[in-house]
């Protein structure tokens, strides 16, 4: 009997590097993804294709690969008919959503997008694009962009890029008139493979695994003793959505509390619970954390 086969694609690219660091926190080890654009990973169950995420949505729409990871810009553009099956808050840079952004050059007089009504845009996002000036009626031109388009903004009258930071458009000069659309990376299925039960149940567990390293990235687990007597107030110094795991000592007089909290927490929570009454005090890095 034929063994079957998950034909999973991860974005080549600017994302590649935090896709493979994911997938380790997750439990997978993908190797070779530096030389090649076939990379194996240690699930024999799994057959692994890099792709640029401008594209992946139309290959998995096709059926060409069961799913693949890309973003929600890309998924519209090319009006692709995928299964979404989660959000993936990670990107390159940081966990917020990008922007794809509508700029002109800071010299430029332009305030508002209406004020480019006849003007030429250029960017890689052209549908998208397209779509954003018809909805206010606005008449423009949108030219594809080759890449290098923080350039095209002092060629043409004005751009739509994309930023996670916002760095590369001060470092050109580039002033931003409005936001054509958010976007967050997206984990899709093809529709047929959803429908099969062995496909289905595959990528349903990298979801959960996926957003569980994911999650598990924004926490630290942290541990205590306590004086039983001085409970209160070191309940009262937690956050109070937080409910701990409490155990008893060898020494009935103390206690040892545990919790998961947020990792941005952390440097101001610590200091408060050692003035609290607080002693052996350990905070510690967290592989996954499934809710």
């Amino acid at each position: 009997m034929t063994k079957q086969i998950l034909k999973l694609g991860i974005p080549a690219g600017s994302l590649s590097k935090a896709t493979v660091e994911l997938f380790r926190k997750a439990g997978f080890t993908i190797s070779g993804s530096e030389r090649t654009f076939l990379p194996s990973i240690d699930d024999d169950r799994i057959r692994l294709t890099m792709l640029r995420a401008q594209e992946m949505s139309r290959y998995v729409a096709d059926g060409v690969l069961d799913a693949g990871i890309t973003g929600w810009d890309w998924i519209m553009e090319n009006g692709s008919d995928v299964v979404e099956v989660c959000e993936l808050a990670y990107s390159k840079a940081t966990s917020n959503a990008a922007r794809w952004v509508l700029a002109v050059g800071e010299e430029s007089k332009v305030k508002t997008a209406e004020d480019l009504k006849g003007a030429i845009i250029a960017t890689e996002l052209v549908n998208v694009t397209r779509k954003f000036f018809k909805d206010k009626n606005i008449d423009v031109k949108v030219e594809f962009s080759w890449g290098a388009t923080e350039v095209k903004a002092r060629l043409v009258d004005a751009i739509v890029e994309l930023t996670e930071t916002g760095a590369s458009l001060q470092a050109n000069n580039l002033r931003v008139i409005d936001t054509v659309m958010t976007s967050t990376t997206r984990f899709i299925a093809n529709n047929n493979a959803w429908r099969d039960k062995f496909k289905k149940e595959k990528i349903e567990n990298i979801a959960i695994l996926l957003n569980a390293a994911i999650d598990a990235g924004n926490k630290v687990g942290l541990k205590l003793n306590i004086e039983k007597n001085n409970l209160a107030n070191i309940l009262n110094v937690l956050p109070a959505e937080k409910s701990p795991t409490i155990s008893s000592l060898a020494d009935d007089k103390y206690m040892a509390i545990e919790v998961i909290i947020d990792a941005r927490i952390e440097r101001s929570l610590v200091p408060a619970l050692k003035r609290a009454g607080a002693s052996g005090i350990i905070t510690y890095p967290l592989n996954k954390v499934i809710h």
